[in-house]
């Protein structure tokens, strides 16, 4: 939801833990293919949280153009806050369908420390940054 206007905005995700995918899902000579095994309790736990979630609003803008996000992400059970930052933010009449519907879209990027999560399996070796980077697009009811 973004009202220009008014300068506010929200956002609601809801991601289905076991859609994930690093394109590595065939095991070759491995027990488990590396999917498989961010699906498991050392990392995503998908059996037990099928779903990560994010709720934010939109706490400062720039013109019409929100620029920052602040919200809450959850994974694995935790809530912790997290803050998009929103770049290349643009709204217009939309193209493909001869101007008839209006839409804006753009980037959000932020970061979180997996660990703060609980997922804690070979932090160190592995890093425990995780950098978001999403691309939106919505259109007008």
């Amino acid at each position: 939801m973004l009202d220009t206007a008014a300068k506010s905005g929200a956002i609601e995700l809801a991601l289905p833990t076991s859609t994930l995918t690093t394109g590595d899902n065939d095991k070759g000579s491995r027990p488990r293919s590396r999917d498989e095994h961010l699906r498991s309790p050392d990392f995503f736990n998908v059996a037990e949280f099928p779903t990560m979630s994010y709720k934010g609003k939109a706490t400062k803008f720039n013109g019409d153009a929100p620029a920052t996000v602040e919200g809450e992400l959850t994974l694995l059970g935790v809530t912790k806050p997290v803050t998009l930052t929103v770049e290349r933010w643009k709204c217009g009449p939309d193209p493909r369908s001869q101007g008839k519907r209006y839409f804006c879209g753009g980037n959000a990027t932020g970061a979180f420390n997996r660990s703060d999560f609980g997922m804690k399996f070979i932090v160190g070796p592995v890093s425990d940054e995780v950098k978001l980077w999403m691309s939106l697009e919505a259109f007008r009811d």
